[in-house]
């Protein structure tokens, strides 16, 4: 059976291990802190090959940032990941393959092979966290744009400049949809800069009624996003992952969203590929899973 030596890396940490061709993890899962600079991110990378290069088919990476069509070189990086981070030369690192794809896109893949996906020919992952990350699978196939960018979630929401987002244009669906939008709806409504998404969560679940609406403002500015995306892809699912997935109203999100598009109906549905779906994502991809 094909494995892959696979890598998820994002701004804070790096994780590896050993995927086989079914999706299915089969070593220990090592945990790096990810470091600051690009010679130091290639020395775990170069460390961790060393060590299990031999007893697998190929390298795959999972990675923050855009990756171009041809899975081989880091097109576009996220703030919080090294400066430089796209020159690094992912090939010169093995004997091996070398196989990168940008993480939701990963993520979007195992949910479309062994997870919540599965079985559908259309669907959009959306993946709601410190930003909101976005995966579209087309016909069995990874939706990736001219360029490799394709799927970013970063559509206006407002036109009125009301928040300027991590990418430098405002009001995307990403200042709106992410666990920061969640605090700053908070902000705004309480005048307080130092109340936390968990103040809020902790509210909801406490029956508070002004933090309810903090929340379903939150909630309904995702559900908006949602339309939108459902208008324009007319998927069988949707597909929510991310720290902050866990706090949205699936049931409640799928009857409004259904009430306001235009397509057929659509179903959304909670992430079931695991913590880990990065990383299987590619190896999936990586093993002749993939386009």
């Amino acid at each position: 059976m094909k494995k892959a030596l696979a890598f998820d890396i994002g701004g804070t940490k790096i994780y590896s291990t050993i995927i086989d061709e079914n999706g299915k993890i089969i070593a220990e899962i090592d945990k790096f802190h990810t470091p600051k600079t690009i010679e130091e991110i290639k020395e775990v990378l170069t460390n961790q090959i060393s060590r299990f290069e031999d007893e697998v088919d190929v390298i795959a990476i999972s990675t923050a940032g855009d990756v171009n069509n041809e899975n081989n070189a880091v097109i576009g990086a996220t703030i919080n990941l090294a400066k430089g981070y796209p020159t690094i030369k992912f090939q010169d690192l093995s004997k091996k393959k070398v196989f990168l794809e940008n993480d939701a896109n990963c993520a979007a893949w195992a949910e479309y092979k062994i997870g919540a996906s599965k079985g559908t020919s259309v669907s959009v992952m959306l993946t709601l966290g410190t930003g909101v990350g976005g995966g579209i699978i087309i016909n069995g196939k990874l939706l990736k744009g001219k360029s490799g960018a394709a799927g970013e979630m970063h559509f206006k929401m407002f036109t009125d400049k009301r928040r300027k987002c991590n990418c430098g244009s405002w009001d995307c669906f990403e200042v709106y949809a992410s666990g920061p939008a969640l605090k700053k709806d908070a902000e705004e409504a309480l005048n307080n800069p130092n109340v936390t998404t968990y103040d809020v969560i902790d509210g909801v679940k406490n029956g508070d009624k002004k933090m309810t609406e903090i929340f379903e403002r939150w909630q309904n500015d995702i559900i908006q996003g949602i339309i939108g995306l459902a208008n324009l892809f007319d998927p069988d699912c949707f597909v929510l992952s991310g720290s902050m997935a866990q706090f949205v109203d699936i049931k409640k999100v799928e009857e409004i969203v259904n009430q306001d598009i235009i397509t057929s109906p659509t179903s959304v549905r909670m992430a079931s590929a695991g913590n880990y779906s990065g990383m299987i994502g590619a190896a999936l991809l990586a093993l002749g899973g993939g386009n």
